[in-house]
C-alpha cells in the first residue's frame, strides 16, 4: 500500500505543475496593468514602476512564472499587497471556513446519496425508486446559486429560523451551536447536487451487484436481506462508488465559490472573488493552487479507499 500510496503521490506532481502554469497564465492574459488596479488612486507612474519592480512585472512572463513557481517550493506564497499580509497566512485563515462548508456538504451528500441509491435499487420500479428519482431529477437540474436565493427567501425572509449570511452571529454567538445555526443554508445548498449525482450513481452501481450469482446464492442459503444488501452487495459496490464520492469533493470545493459569495461565508471562495476584482494576483494564484491541491489529496484519499477494498486495482 505504502508503494501504491508512493506512485499516486508522485503523479500528482505533473496535475500541480500543469495547474500552477495554466492559473499563472490567466492572471496573465487578464487585460490590464495589475499595479494601476492594486495602487488605484496611489496609481502615480512612480508608484505604478516601483510596484512592477516589487512584483516582478517588469519581468519576462517565464521569468516571472520561474520566480514564482522557486518562491513557492519553498513555501513562499508571496505577499498579498490589497491585504498587506502573507498570502499563505490569508489562504489557511480563509481554507479553514471552506474546509467546514465542504466537509459537511461533502459528508451530507455522501449519507443521503448512498441512503438514496440504495432504497432506490432494492425498490426498483417501486414508488420509493420513484419518488427519489424525481428528487434527484430536480437536484441535479436546478442550479445552485437559484436554491440558495429560494432557501435564504423561504428560511431566513418568510420563517426567520435560519440566518441568511455569515458564519456567526455579529453580536454574541461564536459557539459551536452558533456555526451549526449559520451552517444549515449554506451546506445543504451545496450538497443537493452532489447528492443527486451519487444517489444515481448508487443505484446503478447498486443494480449491477443485486443481479450477480454470489448475491442469489447468498439469498438462497437464507442469509437476511439486510446482510445481503449492507454486508455483500453495498460493499462490493462501494469500489465503483468511492471515486464518484471523490469527483463530488472537488465540486463541492469549486461550488463553494458562489455558495459563499450568496451567504457572504468567510471562505476561500469569497477571498477570491475579492482577489480577482481587486487584481491581488498573488492571492488568486495563491489560493486557487491551494484548493487545487486539496483537490488532488481528496481524490488520493478516494484512491487508497478504492485499492482497500478491490487490492486488483493496486497492480
Amino acid at each position: 500500500m505504502a508503494a501504491y500510496i508512493a506512485k499516486r503521490l508522485i503523479t500528482a506532481i505533473p496535475v500541480l505543475l500543469g495547474l500552477s502554469l495554466i492559473v499563472f497564465l490567466i492572471m496573465a492574459m487578464i487585460p490590464g496593468d495589475p499595479a494601476t488596479a492594486i495602487l488605484g488612486s496611489y496609481a502615480t507612474p512612480e508608484n505604478v514602476e516601483r510596484l512592477n519592480r516589487s512584483l516582478g512585472l517588469d519581468r519576462s512572463l517565464p521569468e516571472q512564472y520561474f520566480i514564482w513557481l522557486g518562491n513557492l517550493l519553498q513555501g513562499d506564497l508571496g505577499r498579498s499587497y490589497a491585504l498587506n499580509r502573507p498570502v499563505l497566512d490569508e489562504v489557511l485563515e480563509r481554507f479553514s471556513a471552506t474546509l467546514i462548508l465542504a466537509s459537511t456538504a461533502l459528508a451530507l451528500c455522501t449519507v443521503f446519496g448512498l441512503l438514496a441509491g440504495i432504497v432506490s435499487a432494492v425498490r426498483q420500479f417501486g414508488w420509493a425508486d420513484r419518488i427519489v428519482t424525481l428528487f434527484v431529477l430536480v437536484g441535479i437540474s436546478i442550479p445552485s446559486f437559484f436554491l440558495a436565493l429560494l432557501l435564504i427567501l423561504f428560511f431566513a425572509v418568510r420563517l426567520q429560523v435560519l440566518p441568511a449570511s455569515g458564519m456567526y452571529a455579529i453580536y454574541g454567538g461564536g459557539d459551536l451551536p452558533d456555526l451549526l445555526h449559520h451552517l444549515i443554508l449554506p451546506a445543504v445548498t451545496l450538497a443537493v447536487v452532489a447528492t443527486g449525482v451519487v444517489a444515481r450513481l448508487t443505484r446503478t452501481a447498486m443494480l449491477e451487484v443485486l443481479r450477480q450469482d454470489y448475491i442469489r446464492t447468498a439469498r438462497a442459503k437464507g442469509l437476511g436481506e439486510r446482510k445481503v444488501i449492507y454486508r455483500h452487495a453495498l460493499k462490493a459496490a462501494m469500489v465503483s462508488i468511492v471515486p464518484v464520492v471523490g469527483l463530488q469533493a472537488g465540486f463541492v470545493l469549486g461550488g463553494a465559490v458562489y455558495i459563499e459569495t450568496v451567504f457572504q461565508w468567510p471562505g476561500i471562495g469569497a477571498m477570491l472573488v475579492k482577489a480577482i476584482s481587486t487584481r491581488d494576483i498573488l492571492l488568486v494564484q495563491g489560493g486557487v493552487l491551494f484548493v487545487a491541491a486539496a483537490y488532488v489529496f481528496v481524490n488520493l484519499i478516494a484512491d487508497v479507499v478504492q485499492a482497500t477494498l478491490d487490492p486488483r486495482l493496486k497492480a
